[in-house]
């Protein structure tokens, strides 16, 4: 089995939960039910009730009709059974829609609880676990989840069923119950010793599955690329990695789950043969009646079917319970960003103060050490230096997108981790390197931060960006629809987005990690003016790949290895002639208006 298992890999956030443990959670979720479920086990009790009284009134049945056979007797019969067929099958349908409409309802909440959960881990959490799998913990196994209880009503049903029927056979003849019950400590037996293999089997298949749900939402997203180098071979190979590894648990599993019922069968078709040889020479004995005889034939599928589909859906079970597990896992995940109190945000003035602050990403690889940094309000910064200076990191801890690990990190004086963290975040303004938007149209994307902004707020806003000229090169202006993460505008255009969101969200604080991607003179200059729009009323973190952004910036840090090595102005720190004179005469140079190329 190790063999099957070993490129699956469990989350580091999964638990192991006893089964008292699930069932107690998941009868919590159950509680608002509590009307709806008493309904249904009175409805449940009826059925049995119903189902326990077939038998015995066919079994009585044979007894009248062997001492005095009339068409008045078998009708009776008959019209009996008739009744009861269709009052099984209406309360039947009662029931299970009930049952159907409380699952339903749980489900909703259990989902709900787990998208919760999963857009509110930070993006640490995102960094160590795949997207795709934390989907199917939401989509697939909640569905799993919902499966149990539908199973279990069904296997009380027929368990409070078998109970019935037994009072009645001990009632009826106590010799052959006795005869009976002896077959069910080999079914309870089975049926616990096929517990713990089923889980592990279904635990696994799960985890297989969301491999293959990884792999395809992976693939999906990065298609162009894929294509762009011709990769698809290379993807397809991923793909059916997982999908091989899938199909060999998947086997294995079904392997296992298969042996129930065989099993079963044979030991049915064993006990029932003794029962039917016992019973037969009770009856030319004359201990029992024939239709006492026929009651425990009878009585026999239905008084073993609950334990035989106990344990023919205990695979089932146990992957609701599997799946109850791993959504649990995923709302109970601890959070990497830990805020120490909720206090209320005021309008922020902007002023940061990084205090000997130490951050890493992982054990072994620090970013910053020592690190201190004080940012006025109001104060327009920009921070320049080679890839893996650390700058990302700054905006990614002042957003709070993941947590330092000692020192301090100060707002207007107070400690970053003592504001409520949704109010906090919504008088931050963040436009990332490849800003993304969301399918819809312009005016969806620019308005998401305010859902109450106006058309009109944005046409004004726009028209003072190159008197709103960029809105003009768009088929349909703000209805203009830009496509999955807006596929159908130019990179330029994005990013003029993206700078509208923000303007109309009039943050206190500006985090922009610039793209690099080389756009046209005109779109750079749009970009500038929705900058400096922005910079005016804020306290500004800008991670510069731009020189007009770098001029723009009231001081510039330069960093190298996570520490600050230069900070001034742009013209002082070009007379300095040091790390940034190296960075500007390598990366902006090129991009001064007064710049001539070298002879070639």
């Amino acid at each position: 089995m190790g063999f099957f298992f070993s490129s699956l890999n469990n989350e580091k956030y999964d638990r192991q939960y006893s089964d008292k443990q699930l069932l107690a959670r998941i009868s919590a979720y159950f509680k608002p039910q509590t009307k709806r479920l008493a309904v249904i086990l009175a409805l449940i009790l009826i059925l049995s009730v119903i189902g326990a009284a077939q038998p015995v009134i066919v079994s009585r049945g044979v007894d009248l009709l062997k001492s005095q056979p009339n068409v008045n007797a078998i009708l009776l019969i008959s019209a009996a059974i008739f009744v009861i067929g269709v009052a099984n099958w209406l309360l039947s349908w009662v029931r299970r829609s009930l049952v159907a409409r409380a699952v339903g309802d749980v489900i909703l909440k259990v989902r709900t609880q787990a998208f919760r959960a999963a857009t509110a881990h930070d993006l640490s959490f995102y960094d160590q676990y795949a997207s795709g799998r934390i989907v199917s913990r939401i989509t697939s196994d909640t569905n799993e989840f919902g499966q149990l209880v539908s199973i279990i009503t069904d296997v009380g049903s027929q368990m409070i069923r078998a109970v019935l029927l037994g009072v009645v056979l001990v009632r009826t003849e106590w010799h052959l119950s006795l005869i009976l019950f002896s077959f069910l400590p080999f079914l309870f037996l089975l049926a616990l010793g096929y517990r713990s293999i089923a889980r592990n089997v279904t635990r696994r298949g799960m985890q297989a599955m969301a491999d293959v749900n990884s792999a395809i939402k992976e693939t999906v997203s990065g298609i162009s690329i894929a294509k762009n180098f011709r990769q698809e071979h290379s993807v397809f190979e991923t793909f059916d990695t997982a999908n091989q590894t899938s199909y060999r648990v998947n086997v294995r599993r079904g392997f296992v789950l298969s042996l129930v019922f065989p099993t079963l069968n044979a030991l049915g078709g064993i006990f029932t043969a003794i029962l039917v040889y016992t019973g037969g020479l009770s009856v030319a004995q004359g201990v029992v009646s024939a239709g006492a005889w026929y009651l425990f034939i009878l009585s026999l599928e239905s008084f073993m079917f609950p334990v035989m589909s106990l344990s023919a859906f205990w695979a089932q079970i146990q992957s609701g319970l599997s799946s109850a597990e791993r959504v649990f896992a995923l709302i109970d995940a601890d959070p990497n960003v830990i805020q120490t109190a909720n206090l209320q945000v005021p309008r922020l003035k902007g002023e940061i103060t990084f205090n000997k602050l130490g951050f890493r990403y992982t054990d072994n690889e620090p970013i910053l050490t020592d690190f201190s940094l004080h940012i006025r309000p109001g104060e327009n910064l920009a921070i320049v230096g080679h890839t893996g200076a650390g700058k990302s990191s700054l905006a990614r801890l002042i957003a709070r997108f993941y947590e330092f690990q000692s020192g301090g990190l100060l707002l207007d004086g107070l400690d970053i981790r003592t504001f409520d963290l949704g109010a906090y975040r919504r008088q931050l303004g963040i436009v990332s390197q490849a800003p993304f938007l969301f399918s819809g149209s312009v005016a969806e994307n620019i308005r998401y931060a305010v859902p109450g902004a106006t058309d009109e707020e944005m046409l004004t806003l726009a028209k003072r960006i190159g008197e709103g000229e960029w809105l003009e090169t768009l088929p349909d202006g703000l209805n203009s629809q830009v496509g999955e993460r807006g596929g159908r505008l130019s990179m330029g255009q994005r990013q003029l987005v993206a700078l509208m969101r923000v303007l109309v969200q009039k943050p206190a604080i500006f985090i922009l990690d610039e793209a690099t991607a080389s756009i046209d003179p005109f779109t750079e200059w749009q970009i500038q003016q929705a900058l400096n729009l922005i910079l005016q009323d804020t306290t500004s973190l800008l991670i510069a790949h731009r020189l007009s952004t770098v001029k723009a910036a009231d001081r510039i840090v330069v960093m190298q290895n996570g520490a600050i090595i230069e900070e001034g102005s742009h013209a002082g720190l070009l007379q300095h002639n040091g790390h940034y004179s190296m960075l500007y005469n390598t990366y902006f140079r090129h991009q001064s208006l007064d710049y001539k190329p070298p002879d070639s």
